[in-house]
């Protein structure tokens, strides 16, 4: 090679590696641009979930706020501490989610300046609904009524409602701007990644040009740089497959969210509806049943004050119209406490083919001799922990409904059965062992939309007077209050089954002791005389028609308002029965009871209640239990079963618990 010739050479070469020196600067400057337009998309998409975030918090806040009204409005009407609990609860979580909004929106100040405005109208809202939450705690009747009706009117409502709207808003467009963003930081991804490949072209040919060049010595070298190229070219085809496949899935979660979000939405404002209509429909029955049951007490009454002077026959018809009316009102009271899961339950051990056998003499006498009664009972049939008395009531309703889709005349089935269910497998049933027993009739059947229904309360198909609605509704509560369920199966003119599916028991003993006293009997009991009795009771009337009547049996009874007037009076010795309400304020019956027994073990207890709270039975398990309203024989056989029960069980003062 001539000198000319190798400075021509040497020429080429330096320019063809100063283009290869320029070209791969350009490509890293390329490859740089295309890291940070992946992290700005990155950065817009982080955008975009912050306003999904801040877009669902805003819908939940609005959610736990209708909510929290809407225990209150129910708490105004059945003024139950339970129902103020979950009013209560539900709006602490709306305050909880609002101050989670406030530090999502930290680094936003217009959504941060939102936000402390939507804080301040919720205080102002909490301050207006206080009044009705006390009303209702304070039990004023119709009072927090009025007052949840007048907050109901306030301007906070629609206020709330419009800036809870306007953050959604703010971050809609927020996301919106987010969205062009991450859409536009892609497209320079991808034009840029199509300048890289064409680059990555132009690097590839000059290195071939080179190895030309180099001839033979540089070959391997030329062949080694393109597999690595070759490699390089893959690498980035691959990124922008992940990215294009990422993006896709982003959009596809975001319309999942969406879609979740619009059906979280819809179920909630379907629940509410229906829960406004179970509160309309309860309302309604339980005011027309009370007004006419009312209405023979009231008559009742009335006629009795103005005959007082007349003949006793006619005195002594008009107060017992009176007291059948009270009795009336107190079974339908009974009735819906069963349906809330309210009535306290005495539980013991239960073998069903015992207690259907023993229904049959008042099954028979109840349904007439035109009805056939048939058992099918198992004979290995699993024993139950239930209210033996309030699953009799359950036959016995089931029995006499069937009856009447007989119209009095046709074959009635009582089958019992042991079974194995799954979670859910009927109605919100737990997995687990369960004794099923189903009453059958061979009546008119029930269509599909109105088995539907068939437990809802106050509704029934049968005539006016002839049915008040409650008895499934009471069968719905007590196996749901027994840890169980309830099933129901019809065919229009083959018949009707209802299956009621109670938990199989390990319990070997009855844990509450059940007395006759319970069941209002009528025949006089003999009393203790002269015994001393401590009585506690909150309301005045009450107690002292209590005192009253103990007075006539001829006890000593000493009243006071509250557990700790209680406290104070009581000394060891000094009583020989206490007898307490249940629910009271500052400190409930049983709590007391723990007080008492501290000082003295075998002091004998009779508990007296109308309702009792969630949580409450537990602390009942060994102790006379006497639901109100009572007569005053009702009264003397409770008293005289509890003080007869202490001298039985000297150390325990009531039933032995085991």
């Amino acid at each position: 090679m001539t000198g000319g010739e190798e400075t021509r050479f040497d020429w080429r070469r330096g320019v063809a590696a100063g283009v290869a020196l320029f070209a791969t600067l350009l490509l890293l400057g390329m490859v740089w641009l295309v890291a940070l337009s992946n992290e700005a998309r990155e950065e817009a998409q982080q955008r975009e979930r912050q306003s999904y975030d801040v877009m669902l918090l805003a819908r939940t806040v609005d959610s736990s706020i209708a909510s929290a009204e809407a225990a209150l409005g129910r708490y105004v009407l059945d003024e139950e501490q339970a129902t103020g609990s979950i009013y209560y609860a539900d709006w602490r979580l709306a305050r909880i989610q609002i101050d989670q909004l406030e530090r999502l929106v930290a680094n936003d100040p217009p959504q941060r300046e939102r936000v402390t405005e939507l804080k301040h109208l919720f205080n102002e809202r909490g301050q207006e609904l206080a009044a009705a939450a006390r009303a209702a705690s304070a039990q004023r009747g119709s009072g927090g009524i009025a007052l949840f009706y007048q907050a109901g009117q306030s301007e906070t409502v629609r206020q709330l409602a419009a800036k809870l709207r306007e953050i959604s808003s703010a971050e809609r467009q927020s996301l919106s701007a987010s969205m062009q963003q991450t859409q536009l930081f892609s497209a320079e991804a991808g034009r840029l990644t199509d300048y890289l490949s064409w680059l990555g072209v132009l690097v590839a040919l000059i290195a071939i040009a080179m190895g030309v060049i180099a001839m033979r010595t540089l070959r391997q070298y030329v062949d080694s740089k393109k597999q690595a190229e070759d490699q390089f070219e893959r690498a980035t085809g691959l990124e922008a497959a992940v990215a294009q496949r990422t993006e896709e899935l982003e959009k596809a979660n975001a319309a999942l969210r969406a879609e979740a979000e619009e059906r979280a939405a819809a179920e909630a404002q379907l629940r509410q509806v229906q829960k406004m209509e179970a509160v309309g429909q309860l309302t309604g029955g339980i005011a027309h049943d009370f007004n006419n049951m009312l209405a023979v007490v009231v008559g009742g009454l009335d006629l009795a004050r103005r005959r007082i002077d007349g003949p006793r026959r006619e005195l002594l018809g008009h107060l017992s119209n009176a007291m059948d009316g009270a009795t009336r009102a107190a079974a339908l009271t009974r009735r819906l406490l069963s349906f809330a899961r309210s009535e306290p339950l005495l539980p013991e051990r239960v073998e069903s083919a015992n207690l259907v056998e023993s229904m049959r003499d008042l099954l028979d006498r109840t349904l007439g001799e035109r009805i056939r009664i048939r058992t099918n009972l198992a004979d290995d049939a699993w024993p139950v922990f239930v209210d033996a008395l309030q699953l009799e009531n359950a036959i016995l309703n089931l029995a006499v409904n069937a009856r009447d889709a007989m119209d009095g005349k046709g074959d009635l089935t009582i089958r019992t059965a042991n079974m194995k269910l799954a979670a859910n497998e009927v109605g919100d049933i737990r997995a687990g062992e369960y004794l099923v027993i189903s009453v059958s009739d061979t009546g008119c059947g029930m269509p599909k939309e109105i088995c539907e229904r068939a437990f809802e309360p106050f509704f029934t198909t049968k005539e006016v007077g002839k049915g008040t609605g409650l008895g499934l509704s009471q069968i719905f509560g007590f196996a749901h209050q027994s840890g169980g369920e309830v099933g129901i199966e019809s065919e229009l003119g083959k018949g009707t089954t209802v299956s009621i599916y109670l938990p199989r028991t390990e319990v070997e003993h009855d844990n509450v002791h059940v007395h006759p006293s319970a069941q209002m009997a009528s025949e006089e009991e003999p009393v203790f005389t002269s015994a001393r009795i401590l009585l506690v009771e909150d309301d005045a009337r009450v107690r002292s028609a209590t005192v009253g009547a103990l007075e006539d049996l001829g006890y000593e009874p000493k009243s006071c308002s509250s557990a700790a007037e209680a406290l104070a009076l009581f000394e060891p010795g000094s009583f020989d029965l206490v007898i307490t309400d249940v629910i009271m304020p500052e400190m409930t019956g049983p709590e007391l009871v723990r007080e008492l027994k501290a000082r003295q073990n075998d002091l004998p207890i009779l508990f007296v209640t109308g309702y009792v709270g969630e949580g409450e039975s537990e602390d009942l398990v060994g102790y006379e239990l006497l639901r109100k309203p009572f007569t005053v024989n009702g009264l003397a056989r409770a008293v005289a079963t509890a003080i007869q029960t202490s001298v039985s069980h000297p150390n325990g003062g009531a039933a032995a618990v085991n």
